[in-house]
Formats: C-alpha cells, sequence, structure tokens
C-alpha cells in the first residue's frame, strides 16, 4: 500500500520523492486542486522543492477521502497552524503521524492535541531532516515515536530505505518537544550569525541551548536521554548550522535588519516554527516559574521588545553560576 502523505509542501514532497527513488509508492494530498494540476504536469514542486523530481510512483489527489480511504495510517506534513484545521478532517480511527515541529494554537504539544480530537494512535516524526537532501535521496535518519510501538514499527518498516533510517522511541514528550525547541535555538543561533559574532559564540549558545532543551523536556516527563538523540542534538545541530535551516535564516536576516513576519512568520512562503514557538515558549516559562533565558531573548527579539544585541548582552550578563 502507498504511504500517504498529507501535505504538499518541501516536507511531505520530499519524502514523496525519497520513497521513488527506491521505488516506493506514496500518496500526497495537496489541499488546493490547482497545486496537484501542477505537479502532476511539472513532475516538481517548484514552489517548495525546486530541483526534486516527482517520480511516477508518487500519485497525487486534492481529494482527502480518497487520499486516506482504505490507510491504517496518515504522515501529516502541514505546518503546526494547519493541523488542527486537518485534523478535524480526518477519521479518528486513522493513526496520524505528526511532521510538524510546533505547538498547538494554545501552546499545547500537537500530539496532545489530536488525542483530545479523539484520534487514539499518534506518532511524531523527527530528526534532523532537511527536505532540500532527503529529496535527493541523501543520507539520513529520522525517529518516529508513539507510544503504540506496533504504529511507530510500522512506519519504520514503510518509510526506512537505503538512504533514509528510521529509528523507533516510545518517548513521544521527549521527540516532540526537542523538534519544537530546537528551531528557538536555531533562531538564536541565526542572530548570532547575522550579528558575526562568530564560532565561539554559537557553539557556546547551541551547547548550553541543549541545556535549555533537556530542562525544558524534564519538565514535562520525557525521558533525559531522549534530548541526546536524533530529534534533539541530533536535530539542532542541523538547524542550528545549515544553510537549508528557515529558522537559522529568520534569525539573520532579523539581526541584519530585515523584517520577518511574527505571528508563525512565512519566509518565501514557508512557514518559520521558531518564531510563533518562542512567544507560546517563553510565556509558558514565566507563567511557572521555569527558567528558559535563549527562548525568553529570542522571543523578546521577535516581538520588538529587545535588539538583537541586548539579548546577547541580556544573556552573556546574567548571574555567574555553575555549568
Amino acid at each position: 500500500m502507498s504511504v500517504c502523505i498529507l501535505g504538499a509542501g518541501g516536507w511531505g514532497t520530499a519524502l514523496s520523492a525519497m520513497l521513488g527513488l527506491h521505488g516506493r509508492g506514496s500518496l500526497l494530498w495537496a489541499r488546493r486542486a490547482e497545486v496537484v494540476a501542477d505537479l502532476m504536469r511539472e513532475r516538481e514542486n517548484r514552489a517548495y522543492l525546486p530541483g526534486v523530481r516527482l517520480p511516477d510512483t508518487v500519485l497525487l489527489s486534492s481529494d482527502l477521502q480518497r487520499a486516506t480511504a482504505g490507510q491504517d495510517w496518515a504522515l501529516l506534513t502541514v505546518p503546526s497552524v494547519g493541523i488542527p484545521e486537518l485534523l478535524a478532517q480526518l477519521p479518528p480511527r486513522l493513526g496520524v503521524v505528526l511532521c510538524a515541529k510546533g505547538l498547538a494554537p494554545d501552546g499545547d504539544r500537537l500530539s496532545l492535541l489530536a488525542a483530545r480530537m479523539g484520534f487514539g494512535r499518534v506518532a511524531v516524526l523527527s530528526g534532523p531532516n532537511h527536505a532540500e537532501e532527503i529529496g535527493l535521496g541523501l543520507p539520513a535518519a529520522t525517529v518516529v515515536a508513539s507510544s503504540d510501538m506496533a504504529l511507530a514499527e510500522s512506519v519504520q518498516q514503510a518509510l526506512m530505505t537505503p538512504s533514509f533510517r528510521v529509528y523507533t522511541s516510545p518517548d513521544l514528550p521527549g521527540a516532540e518537544l526537542g523538534g519544537v525547541l530546537k528551531n528557538v535555538i536555531a533562531l538564536a543561533a541565526g542572530l548570532i550569525d547575522g550579528l558575526e559574532l562568530g564560532d565561539n559564540a554559537k557553539a557556546a549558545l547551541i551547547t548550553r541551548g541543549l541545556r535549555e532543551m533537556g530542562s525544558y523536556l524534564a519538565s514535562q516527563g520525557a525521558e533525559p536521554d531522549t534530548v541526546y538523540g536524533l530529534s534533539g542534538l541530533g536535530d539542532l545541530v542541523a538547524t542550528a548550522g545549515s544553510r537549508h535551516s528557515r529558522n537559522r535564516a529568520a534569525g539573520e536576516a532579523i539581526a541584519r535588519g530585515r523584517s520577518v513576519l511574527r505571528d508563525g512568520a512565512e519566509q518565501g512562503g514557508k512557514v518559520v516554527e521558531g518564531i510563533r514557538t518562542a512567544g507560546l515558549l517563553s510565556a509558558w516559562a514565566e507563567a511557572h516559574g521555569h527558567e528558559l533565558p535563549i527562548v525568553r531573548a529570542v522571543a523578546r527579539v521577535v516581538a520588538g521588545e529587545w535588539t538583537p544585541q541586548a539579548s546577547v548582552a541580556a544573556l552573556m550578563g546574567r548571574q555567574a553560576r555553575e555549568e
């Protein structure tokens, strides 16, 4: 059976292309019929993933009911802001694999939102996976996490290829939140790049950012070691350093004085998850008395309350302490 992928942005397109490169079938759903028509004609997603060809094994549809008919589970590759609307259109009997690295509108985890909406089988897919490389068949690894290991193993078997190694994990909150927080740290890394503060500053930021991620994950009941895995350290390294990273690029743009939308930010039509996430996590930290200094600094920069330079000064001037 073809893998069902809901969302024809860069990530959904990359997964379909990757599977096709290895002779696997997939069904890629796009909300708008005109997008499907373009993809059928061009066999390339020029808006979100130019230069990557969609093999003939990739089927295309804008009919959501037809796309999910007979499917046991589906990959949801739309941005986090679109997840609630998409879930509302899906039957709860369907297993859902959440691929967005963001939070629900109320700041809660997307997996908890899905559970509240009646979905009994929920997983997340997370890791250092830039669509630009996955779509070309370059080697990468990811993790699928779920409390339903039968679902996780089914996804693992369906997506594992010679160029895409898939691990399973029972730590759903850890894998999900690692992907969420790394976007904010990557924004901070972009600020450092834009301010031209050097490698030492960026290395320190990534190291302390990982510590901040671990602290937050622990507060949410995640397993301590998950932050050092693919969905934590692995994704942070890729997102904070790559030329493909939207979040890092957005941070650099802000530091160089260019305007970036603050409400979930789109850059060239592509959602920058970390901008909205920074505000949500900062508000949570303040309400719960939890220390997330990098997150709070990024949130203030995005909100226009601090300049990038002021955020660096605030972080460097914090009270001395043990590592």
